[in-house]
């Protein structure tokens, strides 16, 4: 065998090792998310009558007499798949911890040591600011939201066209999962600016001197991302400008610390004694 063909066959090992590694990686995060989405659809109506409640509060606040709400389905069919949707977003979010392990164990023997130490805090703050985030949605703005929809109603009396809400399982699902998904998106601007600032990619005042367009920004992806009503958009835009105020704070304090961390360098580099030079070396 040829030196070029030795060469070939230890270039393919390690490559043929990662593609194992990977194939590892993907058995456990789709194994995780299947169990997970088993759980979710084996309790799928307990979770949907979970999600139903900001609604109970939305009719509380716009003084309905009763303590029950109605949804209903329209297809035979669509209860069922709603659950199916239901299951997979519970899934996703239960089975993202391991997910995460997955991609962090995958990624990490590439990685050096003060790397993945500064890699980690972030993997962890992500699923936290996530579940803000959905806290956020399902405490304040979906009841919100939902309060906005139902003074629409024309439902007194005194009123000739009698017009009540009565929404679609898949339709409040989805308005429930869009908020979720939005505001849990937006929660990650700290985590992408802070790890784009800290391998160089964005500083403090390039952040700062952009404020103006994240403003305009924030409302055009608050637009795109929410039901087209002006509560969900300025629940969204308000949260995702303060965001970007805490993005650029985040910034500054890590090219603080960078810098304190250079002058320290440079002032152990000074503190070390010169080598000796060359004549006194032969003298």
């Amino acid at each position: 065998m040829s030196t070029t063909d030795d060469d070939v066959n230890k270039s393919s090992a390690p490559l043929i090792e990662h593609l194992i590694e990977l194939r590892s990686r993907l058995i456990w995060a789709i194994g995780g998310f299947f169990v997970a989405f088993l759980v979710c659809f084996f309790f799928a109506k307990e979770l949907f009558e979970l999600l139903v409640i900001p609604f109970k509060w939305a009719t509380q606040w716009a003084g309905m007499a009763s303590d029950k709400v109605e949804l209903i389905y329209t297809a035979p069919q669509e209860f069922f798949f709603t659950q199916i949707k239901l299951a997979m977003f519970g899934g996703t979010v239960l089975a993202f911890p391991m997910i995460a392990a997955q991609i962090y164990k995958f990624v990490a023997p590439g990685l050096y040591k003060n790397e993945r130490a500064a890699f980690l805090p972030f993997l962890i703050a992500s699923p936290v600011l996530f579940l803000i985030g959905a806290a956020l949605v399902y405490f304040f703005f979906t009841p919100m939201v939902m309060w906005f929809f139902l003074a629409m109603q024309q439902v007194g009396p005194g009123e000739e066209v009698q017009i009540s809400l009565l929404p679609r399982v898949s339709e409040y699902l989805s308005l429930i999962m869009t908020l979720i998904f939005s505001f849990g998106l937006v929660f990650q601007l700290p985590v992408v600016t802070s790890l784009m600032a800290r391998v160089g990619l964005l500083t403090a005042e390039g952040l700062a001197s952009k404020r103006k367009w994240a403003i305009v920004i924030a409302f055009v992806a608050a637009a795109i991302l929410t039901p087209p009503d002006p509560m969900s958009q300025i629940g969204l835009a308000i949260p995702t400008i303060l965001l970007y105020e805490v993005s650029i704070w985040l910034a500054r304090m890590i090219e603080k610390k960078r810098a304190q961390e250079q002058h320290a360098r440079d002032v152990a580099a000074a503190a070390e004694p010169l080598p000796p030079s060359v004549d006194q070396t032969h003298s």
